[in-house]
């Protein structure tokens, strides 16, 4: 038992928590839930990403809340996604009958409906019958608000000091303290609908009859299809590259473009340890990279919003990290508190539960690289940046220019103290060269002769401070020798040719000392110790930068099959958590759009490579 586990009032049994890889996903475009393999919600913030959960059970089973509908005889359960959709499919299969669960999200245009942000849960009984229990159990503000329970016209009414939900249902629901809950029998052909509303202001309880819940369905269909439609991919893994796709799609915030870097707060890396954070803002980079790899599948809108997002909804200040901040709030606030919520026991005992992230005011030189390089595409694949645009590069570019030789946290957010790290040292390069580029390409104004001496001097440094002529690699720090998987984006960025000996030297070190059956480990915290105690899992992402590095290489056949291995650790959906536990259970916030962009990325070259 661990210490968070020993403070606990009883121990913390596996066998109470559904795991992190035992859910799908829904959504949208302005918040989402968790659905599990048993039919039971239990992740949900109505209205917003970053807002408060009513539904929180995977963070503390007893408290959290949930909403569960599941039958009330044994049953096997069997999950899918709707073709080429985001709706979610639970079935069931009982000795008397099979039934399903249809949970989705609505997308409406109308600024009222959309306000609504309604959850709908369809059951089917599709063969004999079947009994089911439906009980609503939210407990809001991450179980910190207390609320009232009452009946209206048909319709249960929750409701806490910040917040109403309506609960409208095709069957008959009883109130049963401050949960709701409904018994019922459904035999084959027979449906029910439940609907879950956020009221308030101008949106008002609305009933939600089984004839709206079939059009409603129909509606979500056509705009999951119809977007998906755009994409220009035809390779050989088509079905995981557009579920990651959908999935990035999920994680976008539509009033303002900005995307999280996944919807859940506290899934831990290690279970039972403390490396628990809140992943629902949009980083830069996260953002960035996911605007690469829509890009190149063909979905332009998505990085025009995003473009949108960041001249219109966050402001170039002078902070600790300068021009930019290294994530935001998904509105472009630049406040995110990071506080500790200790009545919830955190997944598995997995404490503490933390919202808002306290890395918003680190130093993290890579967001420049990251985030000129999804310009430069997008510039190139999308819409020539206006001349707006281009001074707000020129600045950050001159600021790059004065500031990358630096210490700061880089991008694994590390909380034992800045270092010059070769990861931001490369990406400061690739700010100024892919500036370079669209200044040469589009004929715009640039301090070039400036610009070039340090785009010379970073390349210089990198290749004389970040070589370990005893490790034969590039390392992860000036000063150190230790190895650190960030290193694999050098070829990935065109700094370096994927065949430079130097490279394939570091290429063969990293497979030696962190690739452990195609997963690759970020770095050795006991040799590179990063301000928090305990290990973690494999890295997703960089999983997928080895299987890129490795194609790039000309060692297609490893990289091939390194890529299909990874494909095996998704889950039933098709979904990837942050990291990959020791026994290949997902683990870290789920699902994590920085390890979906990069499949898609390695998807895409590997493609390519195997002709």
């Amino acid at each position: 038992m661990t210490v968070a586990e020993s403070n606990r009032p009883h121990p913390t049994d596996a066998s109470r928590y559904v795991p992190i890889a035992e859910h799908g996903l829904i959504g949208d475009l302005r918040t989402a839930a968790l659905v599990d393999t048993g039919g039971t919600i239990d992740w949900y913030c109505p209205v917003r990403f970053d807002a408060p959960s009513v539904f929180a059970s995977i963070l503390d089973t007893d408290r959290g809340g949930s909403f569960r509908l599941t039958p009330d005889v044994p049953a096997r359960t069997k999950q899918f996604y709707f073709p080429d959709t985001n709706i979610l499919i639970t079935r069931f299969f009982a000795d008397d009958g099979v039934a399903e669960v249809q949970d989705f999200m609505p997308i409406v245009d109308d600024s009222r409906e959309a306000d609504r942000h309604r959850l709908i849960r369809r059951v089917l009984c599709v063969r004999g019958s079947l009994p089911f229990t439906a009980r609503v159990a939210p407990r809001f503000d991450y179980a910190r608000q207390s609320h009232t329970v009452r009946t209206e016209q048909g319709l249960t009414i929750f409701e806490s000091p910040e917040l109403s939900l309506a609960l409208t249902s095709s069957v008959t629901v009883e109130t049963d303290g401050l949960d709701a809950v409904s018994t019922f029998k459904l035999v084959e052909g027979e449906a029910a609908v439940f609907a879950l509303d956020r009221i308030g202001g101008a949106v008002r309880p609305r009933h939600c009859p089984q004839a709206e819940a079939e059009e409603l369905f129909n509606a979500t269909v056509r705009y999951w299809r119809r977007w998906l439609s755009q994409s220009r991919y035809r390779g050989r893994w088509r079905e995981m590259v557009h579920r990651s796709a959908l999935t990035l799609k999920l994680l976008t915030y539509a009033p303002t473009g900005a995307i999280v870097a996944a919807p859940t707060t506290s899934l831990p890396e290690q279970i039972g340890g403390e490396r628990n954070w809140d992943y629902r803002y949009a980083w830069v980079r996260d953002s960035a990279f996911c605007i690469y790899a829509l890009l190149r599948l063909g979905f332009t809108q998505e990085a025009e919003a995003f473009v949108r997002f960041l001249s219109e909804d966050i402001r170039l200040g002078d902070g600790p990290g300068g021009p930019l901040q290294i994530m935001y709030g998904i509105d472009g606030r630049s406040e995110i508190p990071e506080q500790m919520l200790p009545h919830l026991e955190g997944h598995l005992g997995s404490s503490p539960v933390r919202v808002g992230n306290a890395a918003v005011d680190q130093l993290q030189l890579d967001i420049y690289g990251a985030l000129v390089d999804s310009l430069y595409l997008y510039d190139k694949w999308g819409q020539p940046l206006s001349s707006g645009h281009w001074d707000a590069v020129c600045e950050v570019v001159g600021w790059v220019c004065d500031n990358w030789d630096r210490p700061d946290m880089s991008v694994w957010e590390t909380r034992s103290g800045p270092q010059h790290f070769l990861y931001s040292q490369l990406m400061c390069w690739v700010a100024i060269e892919r500036a370079m580029r669209i200044a040469r390409h589009r004929g715009l104004p640039a301090d070039m002769s400036r610009w070039s001496r340090a785009r010379d001097d970073i390349y210089r440094r990198i290749m004389r401070s970040g070589w370990s002529p005893r490790r034969l690699a590039f390392v992860q720090r000036e000063g150190e020798e230790v190895l650190d998987a960030s290193v694999l984006m050098m070829p990935l960025s065109k700094f370096i040719s994927p065949t430079d000996p130097k490279w394939l030297s570091t290429l063969d070190a990293l497979g030696e000392e962190l690739v452990s059956d195609s997963l690759v480990y970020r770095y050795d915290p006991t040799v590179s110790p990063d301000g928090l105690r305990g290990a973690e899992g494999t890295f997703s992402i960089c999983s997928f930068w080895y299987v890129e590095a490795l194609s790039r290489a000309g060692r297609v056949d490893e990289a091939r099959l390194a890529f299909e291995k990874m494909l095996t650790y998704a889950n039933h959906v098709g979904l990837y958590a942050e990291e990959i536990g020791r026994t290949g259970e997902q683990i870290g916030n789920f699902p994590q759009a920085f390890t979906h962009l990069a499949l898609i990325s390695a998807a895409f070259n590997l493609d390519r490579a195997l002709g």
